[in-house]
């Protein structure tokens, strides 16, 4: 996935990051638990860790979460890509019970919340 600040904000995109998990669970993501299921933003400038601030204090405001956000907020140093397997895996496996349990509903929640910015084809 790459991002194009021409088709969406990055408001947006952090928007329905924010609201598409847990940003409230430490080190963890439902059943998942450890350093790797944290909720964090790699910031690729000060203006996107403004943002990105700005963001968590408006979802905090509106208390879209019962619980204060924990999403960590990163400078961006290096990125790794995902083995193979991993890639397209929701795509690749919609019968796999982690894609029927976990994904499929925060792509149900995605699709109902933010069904008018989706892309017909």
């Amino acid at each position: 996935m790459t991002f194009d600040p021409t088709v969406v904000s990055y408001h947006d995109l952090l928007t329905v990051f924010m609201t598409t998990h847990d940003p409230t669970s430490l080190n963890r993501q439902g059943n998942d638990v450890g350093t790797q299921y944290r909720s964090v933003i790699f910031c690729h400038s000060p203006a996107q860790r403004a943002t990105a601030e700005q963001v968590i204090g408006e979802l905090e405001a509106a208390q879209v979460w019962k619980r204060k956000i924990v999403t960590e907020l990163v400078p961006f140093t290096e990125f790794y890509p995902a083995e193979e397997y991993h890639r397209d895996y929701f795509r690749r496996n919609p019968g796999a019970g982690y894609c029927r349990a976990i994904i499929e509903p925060k792509v149900s929640k995605f699709r109902k919340q933010f069904a008018a910015r989706l892309k017909r084809n």
